[in-house]
């Protein structure tokens, strides 16, 4: 089975779009992450809902969880509400995720090493065979996907 086979449509976001929005998406989906595309639909990033969850946690409840304990409910919604100023691309500021590519004819060994390398829930699926990180995002494999390919086969062995 190639990449091409495996590869799903995934929601996308751009550096342009609000942290908010793709919050939501996010969440809406029940995603572990979002890939960030430019506007030739190549790849850019890719942004796990930790990131996100990074700019809702205050610095210093990061730093001692404990702190966590005194945050109702109505102050978290609160600490959400910065995410309406900010950007993708002023997440992608602070650390940048590399999103893993393969091209459309790589082969489930192939999308499980890059994976696993990244330490990533999701590998975009490029139409750029020789250069996949130049070339638009067809489709994604994610984790679980790829799992649920793999485990049948291995319940045979």
């Amino acid at each position: 089975m190639r990449a091409r086979d495996l590869a799903i449509e995934y929601p996308t976001v751009t550096p342009d779009d609000t942290a908010m929005d793709a919050a939501r998406l996010l969440a809406g989906r029940g995603l572990p992450g979002l890939v960030v595309v430019d506007d030739r639909r190549r790849a850019v990033a890719v942004v796990p809902g930790s990131r996100l969850l990074r700019q809702i946690v205050p610095p210093h409840v990061r730093d001692d969880p404990n702190l966590a304990r005194v945050y109702d409910e109505r102050h978290a919604d609160r600490l959400c509400a910065k995410l309406a100023d900010r950007t993708v691309a002023d997440l992608l500021e602070d650390e940048r995720t590399p999103l893993p590519v393969v091209d459309a004819d790589a082969t489930v060994m192939e999308i499980a090493s890059v994976m696993a390398g990244a330490r990533s829930p999701v590998v975009a699926v490029s139409d750029d065979e020789r250069h996949p990180e130049k070339g638009a995002v067809i489709g994604v494999v994610t984790a679980a996907h790829l799992l649920d390919r793999l485990l049948p086969a291995a319940g045979d062995a």
